[in-house]
């Protein structure tokens, strides 16, 4: 059963975060992430909206999260920071 990780991201340090992003990528393609969703307009139809989403689909929970506790997440983890604030949830699909 996949599963989305489903990320809402408010950019604080552009330069920094464009570090962490290239580093994400690369942990992501190393556990099967498919990204849906990576920035791109928005319409906001209720509450408050972050300055950019991001959803990747993993083949399963325990995929996302070893993804997640993964040595190269980790390491994008650090160079993010405080470059953005994350509010980040894995969601089971069906």
């Amino acid at each position: 059963m996949p599963a989305y990780v489903v990320v809402s991201i408010d950019v604080k340090k552009p330069a920094q975060y464009a570090e962490y992003q290239k580093l994400a990528k690369l942990a992501a393609t190393a556990y099967d992430a498919k990204p849906l969703v990576r920035g791109g307009r928005m319409e906001v139809l209720e509450g408050p909206a972050p300055q950019r989403m991001a959803i990747l689909q993993f083949p399963s929970m325990p995929q996302a999260r070893a993804w997640y506790d993964s040595p190269q997440y980790k390491r994008a983890r650090n160079v993010r920071g405080d470059a953005a604030a994350f509010s980040m949830v894995i969601v089971e699909g069906f």
